[in-house]
């Protein structure tokens, strides 16, 4: 490493994290800047799809991207590793050693140094200490994650299919209970119901919709509240027409091998449970070296932000807790936000690497998208050219909530590989099976 390069070290590898190492790359290279990208995992996948994977709708292996080949692509450099603590008087991050499934040490720990740290790790669900959710639920936080709750489902769907076809009878069902009526609770119960009519075409000839039986349970007063209650209800009344039991103002106080025990006395028997309520930071065993977080494991930034703490150390996404000026609530952890966050701290490297001073960021909410699968697809969009709020349904809001992933493409790619990507993914779709088997 040559002595004078301005070392900038970026924790996390996901929307945000990944759309700011491919600027900084494009922009700076490797001659006089080092920019390195930190991840706990190989490849990269965009986290709102994560639902689709889980049911075999999305074959992860085609849409994920590698960290080393897009590294090489665009100019910065890739370890893989998880952070462990940071050091801010020597201004190093710590990474811990990466141990294979067998136990065996496959990457020391090590120390890298820094000028400028952004802090992108993201977030993963929050059980808020109810009992036995750990040990009985599947979160989806992540590739992995998806992947085992799909081979579960499977493995339940073939033990359904058997028993039918042995006794036709017989009254056997896939139990499903999804913790949490936000934007992947949704998703996920609409598409558990494309992959039971998908599964005809795959050998289980026997089985379809009619033999899940998903329950989606919320405590709030109604689902989706990051949408007009119109829509919400919209959504409701789409996923009880699929059959799904949506149950609101609905408490989790345990989960059990047998299934999720409410506050109201039911037991809900289910064979497979998810947990999708609520989300905090990813926690950092080492610490932060005393950087201020709120309650919720976040780093709090300024508006810039950087954190309150060290202007050095800037933190976006999930992980950062921006309370912007005039504000009663955070910036909320969407993609969106995490898209236009990334930009921000971008200009501020910028910047602050030419003594000019850093600007502060302004959260624009372009609305919330749901898609209910194939059936549906409802929203709200913002912007002045539709004087502020716009709700959209069917076909338009199908269109806009694919053109999100397509913007997320282009941001890692380009334009040129990005526009190839989404033509391939155009073509993957009528020639790649319907599901995702092995």
């Amino acid at each position: 490493m040559k002595a004078g390069k301005i070392q900038i070290v970026i924790v996390g590898g996901g929307a945000a994290g990944l759309e700011l190492a491919a600027k900084l790359g494009r922009r700076y290279g490797r001659k006089h800047h080092d920019i390195i990208l930190v991840d706990r995992t190989r490849t990269h996948i965009w986290k709102p799809l994560l639902h689709e994977v889980a049911t075999g709708s999305l074959d992860a292996n085609m849409d994920e991207v590698g960290y080393r080949s897009h590294c090489h692509r665009w100019g910065y450099r890739y370890f893989y590793g998880s952070l462990a603590s940071i050091d801010r008087t020597a201004r190093q991050v710590h990474l811990a050693p990466v141990n294979d499934d067998k136990g065996n040490e496959v990457v020391a720990a090590h120390v890298i140094r820094y000028d400028y740290l952004v802090l992108a790790y993201g977030s993963v669900t929050n059980d808020f200490g109810t009992p036995g959710v750990a040990d009985n639920c599947t979160f989806l936080d992540s590739h992995k994650q998806a992947d085992a709750f799909r081979d579960r489902l499977l493995d339940q769907c073939l033990r359904v299919s058997r028993a039918m076809t042995a006794s036709p009878s017989d009254n056997a069902r896939v139990r499903i209970a999804i913790v949490g009526g936000g934007a992947t609770g949704v998703e996920l119960a609409a598409e558990l119901f494309n992959a039971a009519e998908a599964l005809g075409y795959y050998g289980l000839e026997v089985f379809d919709g009619s033999r899940l039986e998903v329950t989606l349970i919320e405590a709030g007063p109604r689902i989706l509240p990051a949408l007009p209650e119109r829509l919400a209800a919209a959504a409701h009344h789409e996923l009880e027409a699929l059959g799904v039991r949506v149950l609101t103002d609905t408490q989790v106080t345990a989960s059990t091998a047998q299934g999720m025990d409410t506050r109201q006395g039911e037991v809900i028997t289910a064979d497979l449970q998810v947990w999708a309520a609520g989300v905090k930071a990813v926690p950092i065993a080492g610490g932060l070296d005393g950087l201020e977080l709120a309650r919720s494991g976040q780093v709090v930034v300024r508006p810039t932000l950087q954190s309150i703490t060290d202007e050095r150390i800037f933190a976006m996404g999930d992980c950062a807790f921006c309370l912007l000026p005039g504000e009663e609530r955070p910036v909320p952890p969407r993609a969106q936000a995490a898209h236009q966050m990334a930009d921000v701290v971008f200009d501020n490297l910028k910047r602050l690497m030419t003594d000019k001073a850093p600007v502060p960021f302004v959260y624009k909410d372009h609305g919330s998208l749901v898609s209910l699968s194939r059936f549906s697809t409802v929203g709200s969009l913002m912007g002045n050219l539709v004087g502020g709020k716009l709700a959209v349904e069917g076909r338009l809001a199908r269109f806009i909530y694919l053109s999100l992933y397509r913007m997320h493409l282009i941001a890692i790619h380009g334009w040129i590989k990005g526009a190839a990507l989404i033509t391939v993914g155009h073509v993957n779709r009528i020639v790649r099976p319907r599901l995702k088997l092995h």
